[in-house]
């Protein structure tokens, strides 16, 4: 049944947008697996699109404007450090949207609500129901408070965000072999989530998933350089 709220003005407050049409929010926090057991229900898949394009757009635009010392290459990777699943399902997080996502009965269960997949599409599927609410302004309000400070503090780590490079790197000073990655892929193919394992010596370093190989393999390296320094 229903695992989200039915009341959803404390998410407007931490959205910090007051929804003209709110059927606007309700589908953006309707999961696949709420609506396949809704017949009348849509899902947030289509919000999701539009919502990562406006990210996409605004974190750009800010990126250009804030960091004008910054090379291309740089500027590309400041804006994957907080336009990226586990980045955006931690922005989720602190706004309490797994609360008030709607999930169908078995995902409800498996705690889908706090899943970094299903968060990260439900803020983006959000986000794109502000923007067709309250238009360009409101969308970019909403990344302005909620994204757009981990620009700073990701500023800080550019240096470790081609992860891989970093891991063998490290391993190599360590006097290690270089590492290994194994990834395997779940779900249909307009949806798939990979999952990546890197190993060193055949010991396990860290696992991380993502929706490309790349960004799986990507965490899967964050995760070992985690261990590491831990």
């Amino acid at each position: 049944m229903v695992s989200g709220s039915p009341d959803l003005s404390a998410l407007e407050d931490s959205l910090g947008h007051r929804f003209d049409d709110v059927a606007l929010l309700r589908r953006a926090l309707s999961h696949r697996s709420w609506v396949a057991e809704q017949p009348d229900a849509e899902s947030n898949e289509r919000l999701e699109f539009l919502g990562d394009a406006v990210l996409g757009f605004v974190i750009a635009d800010l990126v250009f404007e804030r960091f004008s010392d910054l090379a291309e290459g740089s500027l590309t990777d400041l804006r994957k450090a907080v336009v990226n699943q586990r980045a955006l399902a931690e922005v989720a997080r602190s706004l309490g949207l797994g609360e008030h996502i709607y999930l169908g009965r078995g995902e409800g269960a498996a705690g889908g609500g706090d899943k970094d997949s299903i968060l990260s599409d439900a803020f983006e599927a959000v986000l794109g129901a502000v923007y067709l609410d309250g238009g360009v302004e409101a969308a970019r309000a909403m990344v302005v408070s909620h994204v757009a400070p981990r620009l700073e503090r990701a500023l800080g780590g550019l240096h470790r965000l081609d992860r891989k490079s970093a891991l063998q790197e490290r391993l190599a000073a360590e006097g290690r072999v270089p590492p290994e990655y194994r990834s395997s892929a779940t779900g249909p193919d307009h949806d798939k989530v990979f999952t990546a394992q890197v190993l060193c010596d055949g010991a396990v370093l860290g696992v991380g998933s993502g929706r490309s190989k790349k960004d799986a393999e990507q965490a899967a390296a964050l995760a070992a350089l985690d261990g590491l320094d831990g």
